[in-house]
């Protein structure tokens, strides 16, 4: 008999990649959603659909019902009221609801995280995952920093930085340390979470093997695509408020989005615990290297269109960049002389 995975998100990027994963593992998948219309034609007419708000407790007993596995793909990412409560609010109710309904496991997908303070919406995901952790049903909590893949907010807002700005000055972030890993190789970690033991409740850090920047993930990128090198810049002052419209200025990214993508971003993301292929198995051939998760993600994508105005809009764009961090210094430190620190890469 077939085994029950509830997917909640399926709507966005990884559970809409993670629903057709599970039914060629021989999953019977049900889907909980509020916008059924939304869901992916490629695979909706073989699953269950279970109409509904995951915040409504009777939905949530309905859905779980029978459920071997539930996926928890749910995160705000806006600000629109207080979104910390809401996501504590949504996360307690879904605990408690699979407890009751005797589901074998949650899995829950996080961010890579260093100890200490965090920004709000990333504290919010650890936060949410202590919640499931603590819930009486044993939980995987994946955590993984940049995810590489078309649909990604965050692959979207790395790969149209890199097209449109030829020379970039940004915040120090750019230089903060990433682990990232391609969308592929998530999924496929997320469908081997479904069968661990019930001892196994804590936390599994995800990523490639390479840690890079984030001023090196915008090099690579513009070598593997075939652009012209890339320059970089840092500016010791440029808030994440002020990032992310600088992001949305630049990009087709709202605001709003870029908003907590940033603040993720002004942390290193790299796994400290190393023991995710031993508990979860890695794909045949391995993880995919950067390099090559870019070459999926973009395929059949043109990185060059924004080549022919590249001169005009990266000088348009980087002299507001320039002119925001120069603002911002202004504001912050008055007396203080600015000397952006320059990184060229080599080859690319």
């Amino acid at each position: 008999m077939a085994r029950t995975a509830l997917v909640t998100g399926a709507t966005g990027t990884i559970g809409g990649a993670l629903v057709p994963a599970l039914l060629d593992a021989g999953w019977e998948v049900r889907v909980l959603t509020r916008r059924p219309d939304s869901l992916d034609r490629a695979w909706v007419d073989r699953v269950q659909v279970a109409e509904g708000d995951a915040a409504d407790a009777a939905v949530l007993g309905r859905a779980l019902h029978g459920a071997d596995v539930a996926y928890y793909l749910l995160h705000s990412m806006d600000d629109e009221g207080d979104f910390v409560a809401r996501d504590r609010a949504l996360a307690t109710g879904f605990a408690d609801a699979a407890r009751e309904a005797g589901t074998g496991r949650i899995v829950y997908l996080s961010g890579l995280h260093p100890d200490g303070d965090l920004s709000p919406h990333l504290a919010s995901r650890v936060e949410v995952g202590d919640i499931l952790l603590a819930s009486g049903v044993p939980t995987a909590v994946l955590q993984a920093g940049v995810v590489l893949g078309e649909g990604s907010a965050s692959f979207a807002m790395l790969r149209h930085l890199t097209e449109r700005l030829p020379v970039m000055v940004g915040p120090r972030w750019l230089t903060n340390r990433i682990q990232p890993i391609a969308l592929a190789d998530v999924v496929h970690y997320l469908v081997g979470a479904a069968d661990l033991p019930p001892e196994v409740n804590r936390t599994i850090d995800i990523g490639m093997d390479e840690v890079l920047t984030y001023a090196d993930m915008m090099r690579r990128y513009a070598r593997v695509t075939g652009l012209r090198p890339r320059l970089v810049a840092t500016v010791p002052v440029l808030t994440p408020w002020l990032a992310s419209h600088w992001v949305g200025l630049i990009t087709p990214v709202p605001a709003a989005i870029a908003k907590p993508l940033v603040g993720s971003l002004i942390h290193d993301a790299v796994r400290r615990e190393t023991d995710a292929a031993a508990l979860l198995g890695d794909p045949a051939g391995g993880l995919l290297g950067y390099d090559e998760a870019v070459r999926r993600a973009l395929a059949g994508a043109d990185p060059k269109r924004w080549g022919r105005r590249s001169a005009l809009v990266g000088a348009t764009l980087a002299s507001v960049a320039v002119a925001g961090a120069l603002s911002a210094l202004a504001l912050a430190r008055p007396r203080h002389t600015l000397t952006p620190r320059i990184e060229r890469q080599a080859n690319a």
